[in-house]
């Protein structure tokens, strides 16, 4: 390789090096506030998922559409991603999970969230109710409203079996896992593992145990389906705006962890570059000094 391509080398990866240096200076800031977000969020959502289980396991409601298990109908998944890439493995393991958990399932539909997994519906050829893109790091209600509405309406009809959501569940900085949660119909068995992995690795209440009342039973007025009609979807709509945060932590995090790595390996690349640049150019000088000695022997 000549000297002047290696040159250009080593500028054109100090210009990378720069770039994901940036890069990683504002994940680093956007994973702050995203990181914040959820863990903030983690105590209400145990509070909404404690009464759903206390619901779903009462008298009253075991009965109900909601929570009633169902044998035959269609799958409804709600695939939760990014809308960008650069992010490590965050998406392609959303990704393989849903390839995983529905292999051979002949009657599944999504609802995906995220650019990445609007793309992965339409590459797949599956099934999709809306797309919803372009979700701001500070989720909005809005955006929870219009994707639990979709969920009930679709679930109403009576054509699905199950609900479920899929989406990366932030546990550190370093650590995220690919988690599939099952939403509709309420299952306290579920539930209850769901809060118990909701606890945080440390911290205050890491070592608190998460247990559900099962002996609890509600008098529910004015009626059953009145109250849970109303409570069900509301508390359901916690379970997803959950998902949604989390998955937003997690990519922030592994974006910022990426492009650290990135960052680092322009480091030793423009190293290994430089010692490369330093030995043609020691070469190409002794070469010239030989020549010179040589003509100047011969003049003699």
């Amino acid at each position: 390789m000549a000297l002047k391509q290696v040159k250009n080398k080593i500028i054109a990866t100090k210009k990378t090096g720069q770039v994901t240096k940036a890069m990683e200076a504002v994940s680093a800031v956007k994973m702050r506030k995203s990181q914040e977000k959820a863990l903030q969020g983690r105590p209400y959502v145990r509070s909404a998922l404690r009464i759903l289980a206390r619901l779903a396991s009462s008298r009253d409601g075991l009965s109900h559409p909601f929570v009633t298990p169902k044998t035959a109908g269609k799958r409804l998944v709600v695939v939760v991603t990014s809308d960008k890439g650069l992010a490590g493995s965050v998406n392609s393991a959303v990704l393989k999970l849903v390839d995983e958990i529905t292999k051979g399932e002949d009657k599944l539909e999504v609802i995906p969230v995220g650019r990445k997994a609007v793309d992965y519906a339409n590459r797949m050829g599956l099934t999709t109710h809306g797309s919803y893109i372009n979700i701001s790091d500070d989720v909005k209600i809005s955006d929870v409203a219009n994707i639990a509405d979709s969920v009930f309406s679709l679930y109403k009809d009576g054509q699905y079996k199950s609900v479920e959501v899929i989406y990366q569940n932030f546990i550190s900085t370093f650590e995220q896992a690919p988690t599939c949660r099952r939403v509709l119909p309420l299952d306290p068995a579920e539930l209850l593992f769901v809060l118990q992995s909701i606890r945080p690795k440390t911290g205050r209440f890491s070592e608190a145990e998460e247990s559900i009342d099962r002996g609890t039973d509600y008098l529910i007025e004015p009626s059953t389906e009145v109250v849970l009609d109303s409570l069900i979807p509301q508390l359901i709509e916690i379970i997803i705006y959950h998902s949604l945060i989390e998955s937003k932590a997690s990519e922030h995090s592994a974006r910022m962890v990426a492009m650290k790595n990135a960052t680092d390996k322009t480091k030793e690349v423009i190293k290994s570059l430089t010692i490369k640049y330093n030995k043609e150019r020691q070469a190409a000088i002794t070469a010239e000094v030989s020549e010179i000695t040589a003509g100047a022997a011969a003049i003699e």
